[in-house]
């Protein structure tokens, strides 16, 4: 009978010994993450979308060719540190990057072949601020809405159209590449999901303001035109859904 009460007691206070950390388990909010996002973005790109249009009904469509896509979507991803200088305001600073390319390949006999592409580029660097509402609480869950901004810098920005010929004769592929960089900013209006672990989750509606003025060809520094003669613009702005892991240290 002792026997089987020591046993017993053994077995209760390991149960006591599981449960506690279980029942005291809180949602852990780090001072300082490490957060990437992947964030499925709209591209204005209205200006260099005008140059593609007029590609298409110049050269393209004329031959019976099926014309080049426009650029509208892409995605972005990046990296940032978030920092909490109290529990309600975080600052945060990061870089990404968007790259998009949209081609046409057509084969006008065997062994010949014409692609014609577009691609854009560009790294967004941002430095902001979020300020962060009244938690809700639900055992180790916790889920706090905020409010985001910031300023931007887009650099290594590119957008090109070319053409490259593979067998056929006397043809030579050519393209051209127009670049700058720009200020913008962004705004933001999520919520920041928290559990009993050192990784959290963040999502998010996301606009970005991002207009690269007066692109100038790459190569040679001209300023470039839209078909209407006026300097051309490379918008690479627009609304996105942040999707993003935050990394507690």
């Amino acid at each position: 009978m002792r026997n089987q009460l020591g046993v017993l007691l053994a077995v209760l206070l390991l149960a006591l010994a599981w449960r506690v950390p279980a029942a005291t388990a809180a949602a852990e909010v780090h001072r300082f993450n490490i957060v990437l996002s992947a964030v499925p973005t709209q591209l204005r790109a209205t200006d260099f979308n005008s140059v593609i249009d007029y590609t298409n009904q110049t050269f393209l469509e004329p031959s019976g060719l099926e014309p080049l896509e426009r650029i509208k979507f892409s995605w972005l991803l990046d990296a940032e540190l978030r920092y909490f200088v109290r529990q309600n305001l975080a600052v945060s600073g990061g870089v990404g990057r968007i790259k998009k390319v949209v081609s046409q390949e057509y084969l006008p006999s065997i062994g010949q072949s014409i692609v014609v592409s577009s691609h854009v580029t560009s790294v967004p660097l941002h430095a902001g601020a979020a300020y962060y509402f009244r938690p809700y609480n639900q055992g180790d869950f916790q889920a706090r809405a905020y409010v985001g901004a910031g300023f931007m810098s887009v650099v290594y920005n590119r957008a090109s159209l070319g053409v490259e010929f593979a067998g056929v004769s006397g043809q030579v592929s050519s393209g051209t590449t127009g670049t700058n960089d720009a200020p913008g900013y962004y705004g933001e209006l999520g919520a920041h999901l928290f559990f009993a672990s050192r990784y959290s989750v963040l999502l998010s509606g996301l606009y970005r303001s991002n207009q690269v003025r007066n692109l100038v060809e790459e190569s040679s520094g001209v300023l470039m035109r839209d078909p209407q003669g006026r300097p051309l613009t490379l918008d690479v702005g627009g609304l996105g859904f942040r999707m993003a892991v935050a990394i507690g240290l």
